[in-house]
């Protein structure tokens, strides 16, 4: 049988330019006993060059691919829905859990958020004690719970895989 892929360790990579929204997330993370390393990028345009690891994001040590994507959809240069339409596009990143995480409840924002690939679309609470529990909910499902495949890139279709019937 395959290991199973954890999230409870994995970052988590937030796509987010209003730096109190930022704030507020990590004092709820904290507060929902979310452990996981948090890295901030602040446009579409760093969130690609983040996921793709170029520029000041080569580092993977510094920089590691995220478990899991918190994704606005409103943001400078690239916007939300253009930064998930290039995730979805890049091999390496299909399985990357990307919820969007937006103050838009648009119904047209939401159903080209899924079509374009989204695991889940979670409208930004105004409440303080709703963004928590939000947050642990996040925590119970995404990094407890749910069984993830591990992020790769596509094998070669001529190489033999390892069964999981082992």
């Amino acid at each position: 049988m395959l290991p199973r892929a954890e999230m409870s360790d994995g970052c988590i990579l937030q796509v987010e330019d209003e730096e109190p929204y930022v704030f507020l997330l990590q004092l709820m993370f904290e507060r929902a006993g979310i452990t996981n390393p948090l890295h901030v990028v602040t446009d579409g345009q760093m969130a690609m060059d983040y996921l793709a690891g170029v520029g000041p994001f080569a580092d993977r040590q510094k920089h590691p691919l995220p478990s899991l994507l918190l994704l606005d959809l409103k943001l400078p240069k690239v916007l939300g829905l253009d930064v998930l339409k290039w995730i979805r596009q890049q091999p390496e990143l299909r399985r990357l859990v990307v919820i969007v995480l937006s103050a838009s409840a648009h119904p047209d924002d939401v159903e080209r958020a899924y079509e374009l690939g989204a695991n889940s679309y979670i409208e930004k609470p105004l409440e303080l004690d709703r963004t928590l529990e939000i947050m642990k909910l996040l925590k119970g499902w995404w990094l407890e719970s749910n069984q993830f495949s591990p992020i790769t890139a596509p094998s070669d279709p001529d190489t033999p895989q390892p069964s999981s019937e082992e």
